[in-house]
């Protein structure tokens, strides 16, 4: 089972290569209206274009939205593996490197740093790819909850 329901995750992530994902299992995810730039299992890369709702009084990118990209796009990564048990934060921590501002695209991609029978410890890297700058880097822990 964990095979097909890993291939039909990975594909519904991959249907939206190139276009904004819509229909997602996260209200989260879909009010970040990423674009899809690579599927892989265990590896996700998503843009995001920084709104105004997305930003601080300075016009910069919120850090507890950049936490929110870290941590949603850490959740799709363990989604897209298609494991039959649920699996839920137990923490972030995260680094601020760089701002980015309203208008700017930034990209951001995960990896299985190790996979345990209880908990995936994953990363997450947001690039300011204009600027060839890293702004943030996270990694969480993923705890099966059954």
């Amino acid at each position: 089972m964990e095979q097909s329901e890993a291939a039909n995750r990975l594909n519904f992530l991959k249907s939206f290569i190139g276009k904004e994902i819509e229909g997602s299992p996260s209200p989260y995810m879909n009010w970040l209206k990423p674009v899809v730039l690579s599927a892989a299992p265990g590896s996700l890369q998503f843009s995001y274009v920084v709104r105004k709702e997305m930003t601080n009084p300075y016009g910069t990118l919120h850090g507890g939205v950049t936490a929110g990209i870290i941590d949603d796009l850490i959740g799709a990564t363990v989604y897209s593996l298609g494991l039959q048990d649920a699996f839920t934060t137990v923490n972030n921590a995260i680094d601020y490197f760089a701002p980015a501002r309203e208008g700017d695209l930034i990209v951001a991609q995960t990896t299985i740093v190790k996979r345990g029978r209880s908990v995936i410890n994953l990363q997450c890297e947001i690039f300011l790819p204009a600027k060839d700058r890293l702004i943030a880097k996270g990694y969480s822990n993923m705890m099966n909850i059954g």
